[in-house]
């Protein structure tokens, strides 16, 4: 069973430091407290084929996750895909930027969960989990790229 959950904020920000906030993919801590660490290969500029690899804390059990951005159309749509191989992962996720007017910014984010093997069992909880703190996510967003 795959499944979407998503998040929305307005983020008191023109779009174009809000995609490049999120597009820098090394801010994902500062907003995502699952995520303890997270690399860029290569450095500089995130681009198509971009990857992040990170360590993540799940229900008390440390992961390693990678995603490699798949599109890139700044300053309005980022696309990733998980190429990890764990239980669950987000087979696609993305954000979605959209300039609500001076110096604001919609931001969309949304990852589709697919179980594997064992996963298939968890990925309703994982699903229900993210989604119970998608609200929750969309304000810590907000707060980080305000903050930055």
């Amino acid at each position: 069973m795959a499944g979407q959950f998503e998040a929305t904020a307005e983020v008191n920000r023109p779009v174009e430091e809000v995609f490049a906030f999120l597009a820098e993919g090394t801010n994902d801590p500062k907003f995502s407290p699952r995520v303890q660490e997270i690399t860029k290969t290569p450095e500089g500029p995130t681009a198509v084929g971009t990857v992040f690899t990170s360590t993540v804390k799940d229900a008390g059990m440390k992961t390693g996750r990678t995603f490699r951005i798949t599109e890139f159309e700044a300053p309005h749509r980022i696309r990733w895909t998980e190429t990890s191989k764990n239980t669950v992962t987000a087979d696609e996720g993305g954000y979605d930027l959209e300039a609500t007017g001076p110096g604001t910014t919609k931001v969309r984010i949304f990852n589709v969960l697919e179980g594997h093997g064992i996963g298939k069992l968890l990925v309703g909880f994982a699903l229900g989990a993210a989604r119970k703190d998608a609200p929750g996510f969309g304000q810590r967003i907000k707060t980080a790229v305000e903050a930055s």
